[in-house]
């Protein structure tokens, strides 16, 4: 069998990563293992009987929240591997978790915000590819999107496009410029109705913006910025801020004021664009001439994981077609494997809105990661997070 070949033919080990606890911690702090040593995943064996994991809500589904959502039951009963779940309420949240010596999570599905950070400071280890079957079957543009040193650190598990959406009976002509949102003299034009996500990450989007218009600022990577080139694109959000009606950190919260006519621009994910338009509203999401800026959400191996084989079996798992199929249903993303789409798995509407399987359209996204001193490719002289997160907030007073 398929999974068989690739237990015996795995080709490299995840790591030796020798890390000594006095204590493991199970999702909800509520569950503790001795554990000495995480071994070596260069095979599978049999199931620890549980697997802690950290994630932000709507990731993991038991059923709790819809009765026809859950991945999770049908999970614990074909690998007796009980999930032991802890929701994080934001990204810092995940990280100062994973950051906890005492707490042993097995697995994180961490966005970008905080992903690149985990590696840095080895919170989590590598992942061996050999060990998941759906992994060569996951897009090949995000597999590349979390490597050190030629290795993975996260299985992809979904992403999507930062996108300009409009009210189509209010602006007008159609917006095809990032300007329309970040240039002050036309974001103007519709003061108060502007919607905006709430991230330090938006600083990148500006950036992308700025790259095509201020060619004196030299921006090569609009998640890599020296201190002038953040300066900068804060400022832009801060000539915006007084235009801003709503940030948005829940993709929901972005709804509703297109859906009572209150918005008029907006930075959106195809999910904003596919519920608006379905429900009869007037929108349109468009790729702005400057590019698209994107995001991915993976799966990663937390470095003090007491339960090394029930975790691969969740990579496995949330790899597979039908997991993937129902996480982008329930959240409104697109699935990282394009098999969810195969087999009138995901209707054919939703895979064309979300682009899934669209390689060349995959090709065009600057897929946003966690800024770094080092510029995240070895340089020099660039802003790391934590600088563009004051830079956001101070931009927002």
């Amino acid at each position: 069998m398929r999974r068989s070949r690739r237990r015996a033919a795995a080709v490299w080990a995840t790591v030796l990563a020798a890390v000594l606890g006095l204590a493991g911690c199970s999702g909800d702090g509520g569950h503790h293992v001795k554990q000495e040593v995480v071994r070596a995943a260069d095979t599978l064996g049999p199931g620890e009987g549980s697997v802690a994991l950290l994630t932000l809500s709507g990731y993991a589904e038991d059923g709790s929240n819809d009765p026809r959502v859950d991945w999770i039951t049908p999970f614990q009963k074909k690998t007796r591997c009980r999930v032991d779940l802890k929701y994080a309420a934001d990204p810092q949240e995940m990280l100062q978790l994973m950051s906890k010596p005492n707490l042993h999570y097995d697995g994180v599905a961490a966005p970008p915000e905080i992903a690149g950070q985990l590696v840095a400071d080895h919170q989590v280890v590598p992942v061996n590819p050999d060990l998941i079957d759906g992994y060569k079957d996951l897009e090949p543009v995000l597999r590349a999107q979390l490597t050190k040193a030629g290795k993975p650190y996260g299985v992809p598990f979904t992403w999507g496009a930062n996108l300009l959406m409009y009210d189509q009976r209010v602006v007008r002509p159609a917006p095809d410029s990032w300007g329309a949102l970040f240039d002050p003299a036309e974001a103007g034009k519709y003061s108060g109705r502007l919607v905006v996500r709430d991230s330090p990450l938006t600083l990148g989007n500006v950036a992308l913006y700025l790259k095509a218009h201020d060619p004196k600022l030299r921006i090569k990577d609009p998640y890599a910025l020296t201190a002038r080139q953040l300066a900068a694109a804060a400022s832009v959000i801060k000539k915006q801020h007084p235009y801003v009606s709503t940030y948005w950190r829940n993709p929901s919260d972005a709804i509703a004021p297109f859906a009572d006519g209150r918005a008029a621009l907006a930075q959106a994910w195809p999910y904003q664009v596919d519920v608006l338009s379905r429900s009869g509203r007037s929108v349109a999401g468009v790729t702005p001439r400057e590019g698209v800026t994107g995001w991915m959400d993976a799966w990663m191996i937390g470095a003090r994981g007491d339960h090394p084989n029930c975790m691969y079996q969740w990579l496995n798992w949330v790899s597979s077609p039908e997991v993937q199929q129902q996480v982008a249903e329930w959240y409104g993303v697109a699935p990282a494997n394009p098999e969810a789409c195969g087999h009138d798995r995901l209707r054919p509407q939703f895979c064309t809105a979300y682009h899934v399987g669209d390689r060349a359209y995959l090709n065009k996204i600057i897929f946003s990661r966690t800024p770094a001193k080092d510029c995240g490719k070895g340089g020099e002289g660039c802003t790391d997070y934590a600088d563009w997160t004051r830079a956001w907030q101070t931009a927002r007073r």
